[in-house]
């Protein structure tokens, strides 16, 4: 997670949330009897956007060159979670993030040493984007999520070193594995949170179900479910899609897809990540040119995006995003920037003005495609006025239910209540 000076820090929950849903999945399983869910709070970045998909572009290139999670310049909104360190605990409030992998404390409540902590005499160093790195000392200590999910000699970071906001105590990295090599010293890896809870049979599966709900003046806005997903929030079957195996999008929650605009190919299936890190849905780029001929939309260039007519818009067609067999379609209404927001992004366009949210990678990308955080919500704003606030409470809907599946090397969507909603 980027951890910028100046900035929140933005939840990279690997999200994928899709519009609507045209082909069946295939049946999912029963949740595990021994599943526990967490409830989120939410934080909003009432500092607004410039230039979103120059941001966006800027993550990318980051994530292809093995740093930590995303650019905070544009954060929507972060979510943390309080866990305890120690015996007795020690409550610390922690961004809840599964574009990194560490779990580290020590960014503004001090570290308080209990019986459980043991000093592993090694150091540890993360390197986020844009902020530099976070270092300090290594130790194994008692973390307690909630009563069922008490994790022993969990591996946990004390930031000695740490230029990011120092509002928040530290990270509660749910990343893979894989994203902990050479972060500590003497040490090749460091099993995750999840990776302890299965391990010491606190949950019967790898599995993290991710949900999220319309902001609320409590801030609870989400929940994690640790060792399978929560049935009463999704309706139907869950479609899975494998871990791709081709780099770097084997590094994070990646895997193949294929995208059409209406009848017409796009992007061939290829392998990229979905990341709600990254504001925007962003494409190679002959296939965002493909994209721009077809939509017929013309760059502005304060936002990055492209703007269309209302006759454009009109005449737009879905998008259809091909994972594991499944088509799921992104409907024109769900194309484009709220436009009763518009004035969060900064564009040249009038008030009304509609923007489309695909936007171009970047030439030199070795990801073709990484499916952003507008994929989960219909709204992407962050206002401090009580007006403003009622929009972005309005605005923002779960439009799929997602599951993390280490266990089964996959991912997996399924539709909710919210997800043919037009509030855009």
């Amino acid at each position: 997670m980027v951890l910028s000076s100046s900035l929140l820090p933005l939840l990279t929950l690997p999200v994928l949330a899709f519009l609507s849903l045209s082909a069946r999945a295939s049946p999912h399983p029963r949740t595990a009897s021994s599943t526990t869910t967490l409830k989120l709070a939410a934080r909003i970045n009432s500092n607004g956007v410039k230039n979103i998909a120059a941001a966006d572009r800027a993550r990318a290139r980051g994530l292809q060159n093995g740093s930590s999670s995303i650019n905070a310049t544009n954060a929507v909104r972060i979510y943390t979670i309080d866990v305890g360190v120690g015996s007795p605990p020690t409550n610390y409030t922690v961004l809840v993030d599964s574009g990194s992998s560490n779990t580290w404390i020590g960014g503004y409540k001090p570290y308080v040493k209990t019986s459980t902590s043991q000093d592993t005499k090694n150091t540890f160093n993360v390197t986020y984007l844009d902020s530099g790195d976070v270092s300090g000392e290594q130790y194994l200590d008692t973390v307690t999520l909630n009563s069922n999910l008490v994790i022993e000699k969990q591996s946990i970071g004390l930031a000695i070193d740490y230029p990011g906001n120092h509002s928040l105590d530290g990270i509660l990295g749910l990343g893979p594995i894989d994203l902990t090599q050479g972060t500590v010293n003497n040490t090749h890896e460091v099993p995750t949170v999840m990776n302890n809870l299965y391990a010491q049979k606190k949950i019967s599966s790898e599995v993290l179900g991710v949900f999220f709900t319309p902001a609320t003046p409590g801030n609870i806005t989400g929940e994690l479910t640790f060792g399978g997903y929560d049935t009463s929030k999704i309706i139907g079957d869950i479609g899975y899609a494998p871990f791709t195996s081709t780099s770097p999008a084997n590094t994070y929650w990646g895997f193949d897809q294929s995208i059409r605009y209406g009848p017409t190919p796009i992007l061939n299936k290829t392998a990229g990540i979905v990341d709600t890190g990254t504001n925007l849905i962003l494409i190679a780029t002959d296939a965002f040119k493909r994209y721009q001929s077809e939509t017929g939309g013309t760059l502005d260039e304060a936002t990055g995006l492209l703007m269309i007519s209302p006759d454009q818009y009109d005449k737009l067609s879905s998008l259809y995003f091909t994972i594991g067999g499944v088509d799921y379609e992104l409907t024109p209404n769900a194309q484009i920037w709220p436009r009763s927001l518009n004035s969060a992004i900064r564009g040249t366009g009038t008030a009304d003005g509609i923007y489309l949210i695909v936007s171009d990678i970047g030439a030199d990308s070795s990801l073709d495609f990484i499916n952003g955080y507008c994929f989960l919500y219909a709204a992407l704003f962050f206002f401090t006025d009580q007006e403003a606030t009622e929009s972005f409470i309005h605005g923002h809907r779960e439009r799929f239910y997602s599951v993390l599946d280490e266990t089964q090397s996959r991912v997996g969507f399924a539709t909710t209540n919210y997800t043919y909603a037009t509030s855009n």
